[in-house]
């Protein structure tokens, strides 16, 4: 399969374009001052900015999602997977879903702190926490301020079941973290792989690790006894919904025991960046997959109903459906994982990350 060049205007980056946001109180264009100066488009640089919420737990009540708890370290995501359904959640900044959501990246720096405070609470119920089911837990900034290393250090002291979801071989640097908890059955770690092809997937994710360096990190992960498990998110209709057997396959070889599946969505401002990167990389059937985006969804791009929000509907989704279900029997996937071990939880006698219990110091 051929792939046209990388994204020349914004190098490195997914998106192309920067969609005013829905709650922007101002707004730019671009126009034409005829002097004919064709200036070269200064390269983005990722900004990191300190995010000072109070709480760190955000619960949910969708029945298609499988945890009720999540955390996300990070707000934006450098690796600028242009088809992230998160993106529209840039514009409650007043950032656009476009290039502000992969370049202007908002670190929550007391997370650990933050988490402590919530398991350290009387009436805490523990029960799986996922990090993240937004951003990546292990996108490039992690390396540096390791907050969600520190979050693990959370778990792993009061012994909290935790779910991690990524496509970053970072994970693996957290190794030792992930072997203590799995003795005692307290997580799981789900690798996302879109595609095989490293071409597309540069395109794709312009910034995440390939699709080898993935599947070595559900490697090493299996290998040291950690339960891993494979996501083929999203599926885009005659881009990548081809190599539905091949990573599956992939992902069994290399330690995987479950796998999900989840359609594009497009929620929002996502739409136009989509279609521009569609347009600028496909043009040979950007209006194919848009016309079956909405066979999928009652004539629309995108349709917020649960269940059907993830896979869609009609003769295209059920043949999705179908091909995802007989690979993955053949390949020998269980359909789940068994739930965790939550009757280990212990609240130590002093936090680890504390603000209040440094002041007790003086």
């Amino acid at each position: 399969m051929k792939h046209a060049a990388r994204n020349e205007k914004s190098p490195g980056r997914g998106a192309g374009v920067s969609p005013v946001g829905r709650f922007a109180k101002t707004q730019r264009a671009a126009f034409d001052d005829g002097w004919e100066i064709h200036e070269q488009e200064p390269k983005i640089q990722t900004q990191v900015f300190a995010d000072d919420t109070k709480t760190i737990l955000s619960r949910n009540e969708s029945p298609d999602i499988p945890f009720n708890i999540s955390i996300n370290p990070y707000r934006g995501c450098e690796h600028g997977c242009v088809y992230c359904f998160a993106r529209p959640t840039h514009e409650y900044l007043e950032l656009s879903a476009g290039l502000d959501f992969e370049s202007r990246i908002f670190a929550k720096h007391r997370a650990a702190e933050l988490l402590e405070r919530e398991l350290r609470r009387p009436r805490y119920v523990p029960e799986t926490i996922a990090l993240s089911g937004v951003t990546d837990i292990y996108q490039p900034v992690e390396r540096r301020l390791k907050i969600t290393r520190s979050l693990l250090e959370v778990f792993r002291q009061y012994r909290h079941p935790v779910a991690l979801i990524t496509k970053s071989r970072g994970v693996l640097r957290d190794a030792d973290l992930l072997r203590d908890l799995a003795a005692d059955d307290l997580v799981r770690v789900y690798i996302s792989i879109t595609t095989l092809d490293a071409g597309l997937a540069r395109r794709m994710e312009p910034r995440a690790a390939t699709p080898s360096a993935r599947l070595e990190a559900l490697s090493q992960l299996s290998a040291a006894g950690i339960k891993t498990g494979v996501m083929l998110a999203p599926q885009i209709p005659f881009v990548n919904d081809h190599e539905i057997e091949a990573i599956l396959a992939a992902a069994r070889e290399a330690g995987a025991t479950t796998a999900g599946f989840i359609t594009l969505r497009l929620p929002w401002s996502l739409k136009p960046v989509f279609s521009e990167w569609l347009t600028r990389h496909f043009s040979d059937r950007a209006e194919k997959v848009l016309n079956q985006l909405k066979a999928m969804h009652g004539g629309q791009e995108y349709k917020a109903e649960f269940f059907s929000r993830m896979r869609g509907a009609g003769p295209y989704a059920e043949m999705l459906a179908q091909r995802f279900a007989v690979a993955a029997k053949r390949n020998g996937f269980a359909p789940r994982h068994a739930d965790m071990n939550n009757r280990l939880f212990r609240v130590p006698a002093e936090p680890m990350h504390s603000s209040d219990a440094q002041l007790r110091l003086f």
